[in-house]
């Protein structure tokens, strides 16, 4: 989950007012002489503050990542994060008010780095472009990102060299209707043409295991409340089966072809809440769902006592474990007939995030090349390894056979399969999770291919980890799919996927006075979805839709509704100009 932080215009009003005379958009890189390449070595060691908005480590960097930055660039990173520090703008503000944010940034694209190279805090890295030679591999996302801004001030994260109109998930989309395909399977695979077969397949199921190995009661399906936002998000999900996502209270298809508010009587959320019912009706929502939290129903799914999951990294990352797959057990995409599942694109621009040279770098040059080699294909593998399913650094997790295939090395099996190895000394010494890189940030997408093998730089997409990750599991279930090997090849296969091209929109921030009316009608709305879900019958749960459409419409609903569809269809328009600009 993104955390939305809004900088204080105070604070850059303060940096403006005393920075810009002596640091004007961007400091002293118009003194600097253009470079071609950088230097092979640095003699002097340097530590450069890193202020990164979305690490979750605060100190020096260690462990084998560190000892290949260090060899590298001779260089040691010392990670500021806010999310450390208490969250929110305090750390933030307080480095921009004092006037040096950091020497490496990394942080929102959008308004606050427009304010940052207002403010003189950033760094015109035009000198160094030139001897950015795989940054520039993306130089439309480089460009499109420094627009208006006269010089290159930052570099974009996520690009890929894939089309915005291809997935950006890799071997398995972000939503599904995952199920225990070993209870499916005792049933005798039974058919499911739309989201509703689901449910007396599921009470089948949950008839078959009653009860966890735990000895706890297992339900179908577990909901939870703490992520819940514009609305029940649990109820958003199925619409995602079907091609939609959120924009505010508005439902986007992928492809543009129908815009949806979330209280239309017949639309994708509604038939969620509904299904929740019908569900509940039938004792298949397990009676804790009102008050527990994701971590909470997450170890539930870890134990057996959830059978039904939105995500294949809920189901499968918290059940299909080694022990559980080799029996045969574990969660796997449904065959519903008629989805067709939700899908990002990659980002033809980039994400949301970008990383900037500080003005007050006193070594911008060994910056750059640092930011440069994070694009290469070895910073792709080894700055994503943990976070994101990249491979690691070649020799140590990862090697090419004689053929010149990629596969994981013994080591790489352990502190893959296993969760965890002890890194030789040679590459740093201490465990692989440990030493991974601490900058959280994605430069290059993992799915995107690595040349030189001509396979992605996630290993998980890789046939020698699928030969090598086959278990009684996938092999029943790819013998039922029709021989697919992953999830995605399955959904593409049988033009069951929606990609929304990668436009990398923003939404606007909402007026003072559309936020304070969303504020007043997301309560109402997930209150009274809640309370249709379980709603004792039929009658009750119209009677509580009709009152709460009513009740949105007194609060100014048809308002806040009217913005999130002009967003929603310009979210739209901006996918449709990079999918025919680049698709």
């Amino acid at each position: 989950m993104k955390l939305k932080r809004k900088i204080a215009a105070v604070a850059v009003a303060v940096v403006a007012a005393g920075l810009l005379a002596s640091c004007t958009a961007g400091g002293g890189a118009q003194k600097t002489a253009a470079i071609d390449s950088f230097p092979k070595k640095w003699d002097k060691e340097i530590t450069v503050d890193v202020f990164d908005g979305l690490a979750n480590y605060m100190g020096v960097q260690g462990g084998w990542f560190a000892d290949m930055v260090k060899k590298k660039f001779n260089m040691k990173l010392n990670i500021i994060a806010p999310n450390v520090a208490g969250g929110g703008d305090t750390l933030y503000n307080t480095r921009v008010s004092a006037g040096n944010l950091g020497d490496l940034i990394i942080t929102d694209k959008g308004q606050k780095l427009d304010e940052l190279v207002k403010g003189g805090l950033v760094l015109d890295s035009t000198p160094y472009y030139g001897a950015m030679t795989n940054v520039k591999k993306f130089d439309t996302a480089v460009s499109k990102l420094n627009e208006g801004k006269k010089g290159e001030y930052a570099f974009p994260t996520s690009v890929s060299s894939l089309k915005p109109t291809e997935p950006s998930e890799g071997i398995d989309p972000t939503f599904g209707p995952f199920i225990r395909w070993d209870l499916y399977a005792k049933l005798g695979y039974p058919k499911l043409d739309t989201l509703e077969d689901l449910l007396p397949i599921l009470k089948k199921m949950q008839d078959l295991e009653p009860t966890a190995p735990n000895g706890a009661k297992t339900y179908a399906i577990s909901l939870f409340k703490d992520w819940d936002g514009n609305m029940m998000v649990t109820a958003k999900q199925p619409a995602t089966f079907y091609g939609y996502d959120e924009m505010g209270f508005t439902l986007a298809k992928a492809d543009g072809s129908d815009y949806q508010s979330l209280l239309d009587d017949k639309g994708q959320y509604l038939r969620a809440v509904k299904f929740y019912q019908e569900a509940n009706a039938m004792g298949l929502v397990d009676p804790e769902s009102t008050t527990q939290n994701f971590d909470t129903m997450q170890a539930k799914v870890k134990n057996g006592q959830v059978l039904f999951s939105w995500w294949p990294w809920l189901g499968q990352a918290a059940y299909n474990t080694d022990a559980n797959t080799q029996a045969g057990k574990g969660f796997e995409i449904a065959p519903v007939k008629d989805m067709k599942v939700f899908s990002y694109g990659a980002a033809a621009y980039g994400g949301t995030q970008v990383l900037a040279i500080g003005s007050k770098a006193k070594d911008p040059e060994r910056i750059a090349a640092f930011i440069d080699w994070l694009y290469s294909a070895e910073g792709a593998y080894s700055n994503n390894s943990q976070t994101m399913g990249a491979a690691g650094p070649k020799g140590l997790t990862w090697d090419v056979d004689p053929s010149g295939k990629p596969q994981l090395t013994d080591f790489g099996k352990k502190a893959f399969l296993t969760g965890d190895a002890d890194v030789p000394a040679e590459w740093g010494g201490g465990t692989y999770t440990k030493g991974a890189s601490a900058l959280n940030v994605t430069t290059v997408l993992p799915v995107d291919i690595d040349k030189s093998t001509g396979y992605s730089y996630s290993y998980k997409g890789w046939p020698s980890y699928l030969a090598l990750t086959k278990t009684p599991l996938s092999e029943d279930w790819s013998a039922h799919m029709g021989g697919a090997a992953t999830t995605m090849d399955y959904l593409k296969d049988n033009h069951q996927l929606l990609v929304a091209p990668g436009a990398s929109f923003t939404t606007p921030t909402d007026s003072s006075e559309i936020q304070t009316l969303r504020n007043q009608i997301k309560a109402v709305i997930i209150q009274y979805s809640w309370q249709m879900a379980f709603a004792k019958d039929d009658a009750e749960f119209t009677s509580l839709k009709k009152e709460l459409q009513e009740k949105a419409k007194g609060l100014g609903y048809d308002k806040v509704l009217k913005v999130d569809m002009a967003n929603a269809k310009e979210q739209n328009d901006q996918r449709l100009k990079v999918a025919k600009e680049l698709g």
